[in-house]
């Protein structure tokens, strides 16, 4: 192959030198190194003018500081001239912190809740509710009234108006609770760009509220008999609504559209990577971007290393990965289940029991997943598949990070293999877990990169039984 240069980053030279081995290239010369301040230093030794690049970092073992050292690498043969340069990326750093917001079942949101900032001030949390009346439900407009003025806004102005017309608003049957007869609605304006951090106490003319002992109560009821006295008692603070555990976290740093743009602006002109969390991160990019599938490599080592696979059963441990378990289970004609998170306590929402979708019962079964980083998923979904009846469980997985205790989770969990891709290095790991096995991916990366450089396509990459 002529006119192409493959370097190596720090964090999986091994995979580099059998993707190298495939092509008949020789990897680049670089040097990587790092100053007495861990500041990265990259030096190029091959000339890359009007040439095809491709550089092989993987996001695993020190994460930001292989990530830094693939944007420096990317700019160096920007800044000398590379024809085009593609990063490869085995598997995809920060790729489970995409852009769109989940709901805590895993799915994504539509849109933004309309009370997603209802009742948030600086001196609460961004859980916190504005408190009602105890056995109220809360009640908000619909996003159809959402950018009408607001008629309580009156209150505040300036200007002489009729007491007729705010009492008249303040009665309106379209804007008052349900079931509060005698209390003034308590209603907030949630358009987006109001501003939140302005809380107010919303009372009839005339009426002076009590103060407040608590800045973070935004709303207080008043009492039914006298409207000028406040009644705490009949209030639900914001504590008392479960704040801590909330299911869309509207404040969380989202760094999928920054990784995307710092490849793009480092000098990146293709993409190519495998088995991305979120398949929605490609579209994050202004360039190309491959998604490899690792299926039919899982495919493969079913059919060869796993006896008796006809009569198994494909299980998904998640709900999230139930389409990539359903592609294996249908070109192979196997059964499918799937192990469904349920909450059912409602004192703890944000605790939910494992449930099976499925027989299991007396048969082998195949855990896949494409990426274990604690593995705590994987783990409690084997032991719901031993206690349903499993015979044998096995666990495919794409992307073992396995941080932390993982390993030794695994070795004392009821998984008897465990079956791993080598994106990422995995030396350590088979030392310390003979129940795990690797498959390599280092041919259809390969293939890839020879395609791509000859400009063929790529699409039979991604068809599983092509490359059976």
């Amino acid at each position: 192959m002529r006119n192409i240069v493959v370097f190596s980053g720090s964090s999986h030279p091994a995979l580099v030198d059998q993707i190298c081995a495939r092509l008949g290239v020789s990897p680049g010369q670089v040097k990587l190194t790092k100053f007495a301040n861990k500041e990265t230093n990259v030096e190029i030794g091959d000339s890359v003018r009007n040439k095809d690049v491709f550089i092989i970092q993987s996001g695993c073992g020190a994460v930001n500081d292989n990530l830094m050292e693939l944007l420096i690498m990317l700019a160096a043969c920007k800044t000398a001239s590379a024809r085009r340069i593609t990063a490869v990326i085995p598997c995809f750093p920060y790729a489970r912190q995409p852009d769109a917001p989940y709901k805590k079942n895993g799915m994504p949101l539509s849109r933004v809740p309309p009370n997603v900032f209802f009742g948030y001030t600086g001196a609460s949390t961004p859980f916190s509710l504005p408190v009602t009346p105890a056995g109220t439900p809360l009640q908000t407009p619909s996003l159809e009234r959402m950018d009408r003025k607001n008629p309580f806004d009156k209150l505040f102005d300036s200007t002489n108006e009729s007491n007729s017309d705010i009492e008249s608003a303040a009665t309106s049957p379209t804007l008052a609770p349900a079931g509060a007869t005698g209390i003034p609605p308590v209603i907030s304006n949630l358009r987006i760009e109001a501003e939140v951090t302005k809380p107010r106490v919303l009372a009839p003319r005339g009426i002076r509220p009590q103060a407040l002992s608590q800045p973070s109560q935004l709303h207080l009821p008043f009492t039914n008999s006298n409207p000028s006295v406040l009644n705490p008692q009949n209030c639900v603070t914001s504590d008392q609504v479960n704040p801590q555990k909330g299911g869309y976290k509207h404040w969380v740093a989202r760094s999928g559209t920054l990784i995307a743009n710092l490849l793009v602006t480092a000098g990146a002109d293709h993409i190519i990577t495998m088995d991305l969390h979120d398949p929605q991160f490609q579209g994050f990019f202004d360039i190309p971007v491959d998604n490899l599938y690792g299926q039919p490599l899982m495919v493969k080592y079913i059919r060869d290393k796993i006896p008796n696979w006809e009569d198994a059963v494909v299980v998904s441990p998640d709900a999230g990965g139930a389409k990539r378990a359903t592609v294996i289970a249908d070109k192979l004609g196997m059964e499918f289940a799937l192990i469904h998170k349920e909450r059912r306590q409602i004192q703890a929402p944000h605790k939910s029991d494992m449930m099976l979708v499925g027989d299991v019962k007396d048969k082998v079964c195949i855990l896949v997943d494409d990426i274990a980083d604690t593995s705590f998923t994987i783990t409690k979904a084997a032991k719901v598949l031993q206690q349903n009846g499993a015979q044998k469980i096995y666990a495919i997985i794409t992307h073992a990070i396995m941080s932390g205790d993982a390993i030794t989770r695994i070795q004392n969990s009821c998984i008897d293999q465990v079956i791993v891709s080598n994106s990422i290095p995995q030396e350590e790991h088979l030392a310390g877990c003979p129940k795990m096995k690797v498959f390599n991916v280092a041919p259809i990366f390969a293939e890839a990169i020879r395609r791509i450089h000859n400009g063929e396509s790529v699409s039979m990459l991604f068809d599983v039984m092509d490359l059976i």
